[in-house]
């Protein structure tokens, strides 16, 4: 009886709107609801580039690295895009998404992908993929109807205006037959993989109203606590329920920094106005890395002048006002790029175990420090000094950092002057009177 009701179910539908598959027919859930979602404010994020993290560039290379992930200290694992990429107009790029509920051939199987969930949830980490929902592959099984994308005056589909990306097709929001099929795509993953959300690419493409009708949907679903982070900068995405918006302005900020044209100061500025319509632990998502920005922009290394300029950043990423995000590779102080989508390279995991361990102690304190992760920020910085507090009930936390490669001497504001702190990492206990000296790319954090 339950067999013959999906049937006509499905029958229904593809009279209705032919393009809906049986796959948007919504599957019962796979395995259990993880229960161990962090909460937004407690969230660290490892992105997997799939192709390149393993040398078999799939999902189960990704499986295998688990544990390496588990022990840098995240608690949330992002895969880029798992779907089946599109041959027409194409150049390879997993944002160009032919199939939103199949999983690529090149990464493997549904029962890999799950594989992938349970192993990360029986680390303790929630796992969120990546979503495209602005466009999809010139091939994909929706362009069948063209009133579901948005055409040129001669009717034919075009891409999305203004953006240079000739390989996708942009859908037309005005549908609400593609609305609700791509929310039900959606829904899919979260009861047919187990996933805990979505790192949804483009966010600023959609408008709001279709963002809050797919979230809502999302956050209907029986006994699901997600993870839900907009690639975007438009204030409304907070209001259309993200946890997150994404730092881009911080990380171009936090270039000009390092090349010696930018005052410090300018972070202050954005701890304001990137928060706008921020509210309940809603907040930035900010990197030193990410798939884009390593290939168009260079590594870490290069990017913050070597591993101590690099190390110093992440730091003020982790631990001012945002949620970090990692791109995996990073942490091993790669010296070279990973050129997306064509690279052939792939990530050396024996490279610079010293590196490692510096991101593991930023994590690692981060984890452990309530003010880090929950605290009221008060900045003392300086136009070459980022220097703050974080404050929780009666605990605080003081970090100083010098984003120059020349040594500096900071005064030590009045309201800390004389008083007594321990190193957090070492656990020394300090007196902080009047001047500390940076030595370049240096930093500091104290506790107590």
């Amino acid at each position: 009886m339950k067999r013959n009701f999906t049937i006509l179910l499905f029958t229904i539908l593809s009279i209705c709107c032919p393009i809906i598959t049986l796959a948007q027919v919504q599957p019962v859930q796979y395995g259990k609801p993880f229960t161990k979602v962090p909460d937004r404010r407690d969230v660290s994020i490892y992105q997997v580039n799939i192709r390149t993290f393993s040398k078999e560039g799939n999902l189960k290379g990704v499986a295998s690295r688990l544990d390496s992930i588990k022990a840098l200290g995240f608690n949330v694992v992002y895969l880029m895009p798992i779907f089946p990429v599109g041959k027409i107009k194409a150049v390879n790029s997993p944002y160009c998404i032919q199939d939103y509920t199949s999983v690529n051939p090149e990464f493997g199987t549904l029962d890999d992908l799950r594989a992938v969930v349970d192993g990360a949830h029986k680390r303790g980490m929630s796992l969120i993929l990546d979503w495209v929902a602005n466009h999809t592959s010139y091939d994909h099984p929706w362009t069948k109807d063209k009133s579901w994308y948005l055409q040129n005056s001669n009717g034919n589909i075009i891409s999305p205006p203004n953006m240079g990306w000739n390989d996708v097709a942009q859908l037309n929001f005005n549908n609400p037959e593609m609305r609700l099929a791509s929310i039900a795509a959606m829904k899919y993953w979260v009861l047919a993989a187990n996933v805990d959300g979505y790192r949804c690419d483009y966010s600023d493409g959609p408008p709001f109203d279709f963002w809050k009708q797919a979230l809502d949907t999302l956050k209907n679903i029986k006994s699901r606590k997600l993870i839900l982070l907009s690639e975007g900068r438009r204030s409304d995405h907070y209001a259309a329920g993200f946890d997150y918006n994404f730092g881009f302005r911080f990380f171009d900020n936090l270039k000009r920094i390092y090349k010696g044209n930018r005052s410090v100061l300018t972070i202050d500025s954005l701890n304001v106005s990137d928060y706008a319509g921020a509210e309940g632990g809603q907040q930035i998502v900010r990197y030193t890395s990410n798939h884009d920005v390593n290939g168009s922009d260079g590594t870490p290394l290069d990017l913050f002048n070597g591993t101590k300029g690099s190390l110093n950043a992440f730091m003020i990423v982790a631990y001012m006002k945002s949620i970090p995000m990692l791109y995996g590779g990073q942490e091993v102080g790669l010296p070279y790029r990973l050129t997306f989508p064509f690279t052939g390279r792939k990530i050396d995991w024996n490279l610079n175990p010293d590196i490692t361990a510096q991101y593991k102690k930023i994590i690692a304190f981060r984890n452990s420090s309530v003010p880090i992760r929950r605290g009221t920020l008060t900045s003392y910085s300086t136009a070459d000094v980022c220097a703050f507090t974080k404050e929780a009930g009666n605990k605080r936390v003081f970090v100083v950092s010098n984003l120059r490669n020349t040594s500096l001497s900071y005064t030590i504001p009045e309201k800390i002057v004389n008083s007594k702190w321990d190193d957090a990492f070492t656990g020394t206990k300090i007196k902080l009177t009047n001047t500390i000296t940076l030595e370049p790319y240096s930093y500091f954090v104290y506790k107590n």
